[in-house]
């Protein structure tokens, strides 16, 4: 089904601030709907002179006229002749006799959509008569308010932009509690539904003829916060969503006044009770709150070893110790990276760019006493580390990885540094050159290769043979992202490996890997790869 955008852009000559309108009405007219007992169809002229639908809302307080959707319905001039007149009239048109549908009665209204003074769609009301009965005073009420709503929007009083419009967490609907009050805030009506959520903060007495804001200032907790809006929201005076929390009860409050040609009558609240939702969210917040500081100590612990193994490595006179003790110093301060970015942000998944671009600058720096790093296309940049000067090395990004979980980002920027380092070490240690990390991402499939212009891999070259982090990198890849990975030289010369891996999409819980390296909770594949490492250790 194409969206309303599309069908304005196919068949209208609308501007973008008219279809920013129409974009608010549709956000905010569930509530008109519901208010009116009726399906709403909103019309748009199309360029030929007849209309189009291109949005539909159907009531959740009554039966539906229409069961197909009559979004893309193309209507020729002259066929909708209440369409027409609303339109060119500026006026809410209403048919004197019941349109049969289907054997169904339906009455329908039209109104004309007003903004900066000119129409520019209508709005139809069809509202199915087969229901029909003594109507209560709760269904009278509801048809007030839609009448004042519909009246506003005739006028270019509704929507109105400020206004906190669409599926906002714990906004309240029709049917979770209504308040009609006059200009001054005194309370007209209040449905069953809000008498009982002000009971939940502990008002018992009758709501009638009394002041909102009289009623729920005594009520409210004055050892918390409270919402500085308020007040404005239990007098109707601005339309703006606020809450209580009070006595263990929580209500979420949403004003929207009523105005006729600019001059405030009244207003509509609507009230719901959602104190286990505040709840949860509370719960969720302080979750939230502990993972982000078990990361940060993570990332503080991780940051400690790593200087610990770099203090002992300036004391070691052996080369190959110092080496090996430099290699697990930049391991741990990689892993500390991603618990870094972790205990930043507020889920479980990170930027992994911007991992990858500290990253690669930590391994080439501490591989290479002489590096430039830049992005693809930019010129490079050559730090001095203050070292002996080797051949300068530049590293060159290609693509985006964009978000990943933290159970494939560790293993994976693990992965991208060993080969990284390996590259200058290697392949780059006497010519210098340009080492390029490629990424190409379609949905959850990631493939990532990186390239130097070096010696290249030697004939006859074993991966299984190698030193360990070649064994950590294949263990990672094989074993805790169920991938593939694979060495070839380059034509024109150099290396280019290449890594083909499945990663999880943001938000899901699939966590087979936890971030552990050690011993502990050994998930599929983790035994392989403690295998692996001791088996490279035993070799070298």
């Amino acid at each position: 089904m194409p969206s309303m955008r599309d069908l304005v852009a196919r068949h209208c000559d609308l501007g973008s601030t008219d279809l920013e309108w129409l974009r608010l009405l549709v956000g905010d007219w569930q509530m008109i709907s519901d208010l009116s007992f009726a399906d709403l169809v909103l019309w748009v002229p199309r360029l030929d002179g007849g209309w189009v639908a291109v949005a539909h809302c159907r009531p959740s307080t009554g039966a539906t006229v229409y069961y197909d959707d009559l979004v893309g319905t193309l209507v020729d001039a002259g066929r909708r002749p209440q369409i027409d007149r609303a339109f060119a009239e500026v006026r809410i048109c209403r048919a004197r006799d019941p349109e049969w549908l289907d054997e169904v009665p339906v009455r329908e209204e039209t109104v004309p959509v007003l903004r900066a003074g000119r129409p520019i769609a209508v709005l139809s009301r069809h509202t199915n008569l087969s229901a029909a009965r003594t109507p209560s005073r709760l269904e009278l009420t509801y048809m007030q308010c839609a009448d004042d709503l519909a009246r506003m929007i005739s006028t270019g009083g509704f929507p109105m932009p400020d206004a906190p419009t669409g599926m906002r967490r714990g906004a309240p609907r029709v049917g979770d509690g209504l308040v009609r009050l006059d200009r001054d805030g005194v309370v007209t009506y209040a449905s069953p539904n809000a008498v009982s959520a002000l009971h939940r903060l502990g008002y018992v007495e009758d709501v009638l003829d009394h002041n909102l804001s009289e009623i729920v200032t005594p009520l409210l907790d004055r050892s918390g916060q409270v919402d500085e809006t308020l007040p404005l929201v239990l007098l109707g005076r601005a339309p703006w969503f606020s809450y209580i929390d009070s006595r263990g009860a929580s209500l979420s409050l949403r004003a929207i006044p009523l105005t006729i040609e600019g001059e405030r009558i009244g207003a509509l609240l609507l009230l719901r009770e959602v104190s286990e939702l505040r709840r949860r969210e509370r719960e969720l917040m302080t979750k939230d709150a502990t993972i982000r500081e078990v990361h940060h100590r993570v990332k503080n612990n991780l940051q400690t070893v790593a200087a610990l193994l770099r203090l002992q490595a300036r004391r070691i006179t052996s080369e190959e110790g110092r080496l090996a003790l430099v290699e697990a110093m930049r391991r741990v301060a990689t892993i500390a990276l991603v618990h870094e970015t972790l205990s930043e942000g507020l889920g479980e998944s990170v930027d992994f760019d911007d991992v990858v671009g500290r990253t690669l600058s930590m391994a080439v720096e501490l591989a290479a006493p002489q590096i430039s790093s830049q992005g693809a296309g930019e010129v490079a940049e050559v730090l001095d580390t203050g070292s002996v000067p080797r051949r300068p090395v530049r590293i060159v990004r290609e693509g985006r990885f964009g978000e990943l979980r933290a159970e494939n980002a560790t293993p994976l920027v693990l992965v991208i540094t060993e080969l990284v380092t390996n590259a200058v070490e290697h392949g780059l240690a006497e010519t210098g050159g340009t080492i390029t990390v490629l990424a190409r991402r379609e949905g959850n499939a990631l493939h990532v290769e990186v390239r130097d212009d070096g010696v290249g891999v030697p004939e006859g070259f074993e991966p299984g043979s190698s030193g360990l982090g070649t064994q950590i990198v294949r263990a990672l890849i094989s074993g805790e992202m169920q991938g593939a990975i694979s060495w070839s030289r380059r034509p024109e010369g150099g290396t280019v490996v290449a890594v083909d891996v499945t990663v999880q999409p943001p938000g899901s819980r699939d966590t087979g890997y936890d971030g552990d390296l050690g011993d502990g909770d050994l998930g599929d594949g983790d035994e392989e790869f403690q295998q692996n490492l001791q088996d490279a250790a035993a070799r070298d």
